[in-house]
């Protein structure tokens, strides 16, 4: 989508000052910026881009604008999903956060936010009003804004319909309890019914937070995260109906040793036709044609099933997105970089395949149908839950992330996962 000349102008940020280039180290000059001589600007950039598209594209994108602003050098750090959260945490406890950062937003964002290491663009942001409210809500706390959004989207059932029709399911489910008959129908058929990556544990806490949602509802979770505690009765249920899934060993030989786009993993199984199903966010096209092959129009998406006798909805969806933020004392560099890759290249975005549109109008421009059924599902969302591994404080998040890695691999029940939580909420 292009941008009006009128905003392809350098912005002038308050509190925002220029890190100079003999300061570039990685992890962007905590200690405040040195003003150069000669004007030349150098930030660090760390973002997640180790698959495609983002793995080419993002590297285009950055070769762009630095190409266009010759004084500016960006050092970029390209990490795999958990290895990033893992060297962040690291940094964030040192205090010196790089210039520019991947973030998912919600409680491990406003850690950062509260420990003072974060850039308030409010002010600064003056084309968010360009973005849909959806894709800046997990950003914002109490008015403000700490990131700029560049995807967003949600988790759902991508499943391979030629499989489906072996197994004889006509339809997608739509109940807990269908899924759970389509497991079996599927596993009767010689079919794998779904793709895990249970070493990595993000991708199992999905199922968990979708059938809290579904059993407790919205109101349950937020009631939940204030009170600190998780065991009420929709939480311990929504852990033995996932046992209930678990229990008919639904997942691919060695799955609990599995990576997510890793040679073998949860993507690769899908992509190459040796599984069903896999519960996983708008990505999952890209990331498993990167990683497997094109299942091109055998691929299909539902939205996650309802359970019977539950609070929530199926209109209510678990999802999130990816945005950047800038550690406190960024330049303002930085933030013009931000616009020019959300902005001034939305389209490019959108025709990589991999991500989802935040600007405002921009869907029209999505030709996948796999993609306008996430988008046009999120569109219609009557509520909308961040990741649970990111909405919360991140000791909390990380401990949903390992709780039910444990039920899923046996080593829990529903009540010590809800147990586990509520400590580590109490603990945080």
């Amino acid at each position: 989508m292009a941008t009006p000349p009128s905003r392809r102008r350098f912005l002038a940020l308050s509190g925002l000052t220029v890190l100079s280039a003999p300061l570039a180290a990685a992890c962007g000059g905590g200690s405040g910026p040195v003003p150069a001589a000669d004007g030349e600007v150098t930030f660090a950039w760390w973002n997640i881009a180790t698959t495609e598209p983002g793995r080419s594209l993002f590297p285009q994108l950055s070769t762009a604008f630095t190409a266009a602003h010759p004084h500016i050098a960006i050092k970029t750090t390209s990490l795999e999903n958990e290895a990033f959260k893992s060297k962040l945490a690291a940094v964030t406890s040192s205090g010196r956060l790089p210039d520019v950062f991947q973030t998912w937003g919600g409680g491990v964002l406003r850690q950062q936010v509260d420990a003072g290491l974060v850039e308030d663009l409010t002010d600064a942001f003056g084309w968010a009003s360009d973005l849909t409210p959806v894709s800046l809500q997990a950003y914002r706390f109490e008015g403000r804004t700490y990131a700029v959004p560049y995807d967003v989207g949600m988790v759902g059932f991508w499943y391979n319909k030629k499989l489906f029709a072996k197994a004889g399911i006509a339809a997608p489910p739509a109940t807990w309890a269908e899924l759970l008959e389509d497991v079996g129908k599927l596993k009767a058929a010689g079919v794998t019914p779904i793709a895990l990556a249970g070493k990595e544990k993000w991708p199992g806490h999905f199922y968990w937070a979708y059938l809290a949602m579904r059993l407790a509802g919205l109101p349950a979770l937020e009631r939940a995260a204030a009170a600190k505690d998780f065991t009420g009765p929709g939480f311990v249920l929504a852990g033995s109906r996932l046992k209930e899934l678990v229990d008919l060993q639904p997942f691919q030989p060695g799955f609990l040793g599995a990576g997510y786009s890793t040679p073998g993993g949860q993507a690769a199984t899908m992509g190459n036709g040796k599984a069903a199903m896999e519960l996983m966010g708008q990505w999952a096209p890209s990331v498993q044609k990167d990683a497997g092959a094109d299942l091109g129009a055998d691929l299909g998406f539902f939205p996650f099933p309802t359970v019977d006798g539950g609070a929530g909805r199926a209109t209510e969806v678990l999802g999130g997105g990816g945005g950047f933020a800038l550690r406190k004392g960024a330049p303002k560099e930085a933030l013009d970089f931000l616009e020019f890759f959300v902005l001034e290249n939305q389209s490019r975005l959108l025709a990589s395949n991999g991500y989802l549109p935040v600007v405002r109008g921009a869907e029209s421009g999505l030709t996948d149908a796999n993609r306008r059924v996430v988008a046009d599902t999120l569109a219609g969302a009557t509520g909308f839950q961040l990741f649970l591994d990111q909405a919360y404080p991140p000791a909390v998040g990380q401990e949903v992330n390992d709780s039910v890695a444990d039920l899923i691999a046996g080593r829990k029940t529903p009540e010590q996962v809800t147990t586990a939580i509520t400590e580590a909420a109490k603990g945080a």
